[in-house]
């Protein structure tokens, strides 16, 4: 009888083995996700910084229809009271996903076009003007030429 319970007792825990291959198991299973996260968080980011770069577009669009289509020549003029004491557009200088302030130009001299230049900086948060990992909007303002 006592043989019984000692059996049962032994086969209620895992052994070492068990544990090291589950762990194995998960080990590359963890290998695989990994990388294909960080892709699409990568992605992300870059979606995210477009979104920012085209609401700082339509900002400037904004100020540019009470100012004679003219677009501002700075990102600073939209955190500006306008003349005839209206509100600020910006309260600061619009950041990409990366938390790097959007780089703005205008009269724009990256794009052939009468609208501003915009771009981030991108991931390595070093301004390119617009080469490299930067996030421009110059293939959206070759649309609109």
């Amino acid at each position: 009888m006592q043989r019984r319970r000692q059996s049962s007792a032994r086969r209620l825990g895992f052994t070492l083995l068990e544990i090291l291959i589950v762990l194995a198991i998960i080990g590359v299973i963890a290998a695989m996700a990994v990388p294909r996260l960080l892709g699409q968080q990568k992605a992300a980011y870059a979606k995210q910084t477009k979104i920012n770069i085209a609401e700082l577009e339509k900002t400037a669009e904004l100020w540019a229809v009470g100012n004679q289509g003219t677009f501002p020549e700075t990102v600073q003029v939209l955190m500006q009271k306008g003349a005839d004491g209206t509100e600020p557009l910006l309260d600061k200088i619009p950041s990409d996903a990366w938390q790097t302030p959007l780089n703005y130009e205008y009269p724009n001299t990256k794009a052939n076009t009468s609208r501003p230049a915009i771009w981030s900086s991108g991931e390595n948060r070093q301004n390119e003007n617009g080469g490299g990992d930067d996030v421009t909007n110059w293939k959206d303002l070759a649309a609109t030429k």
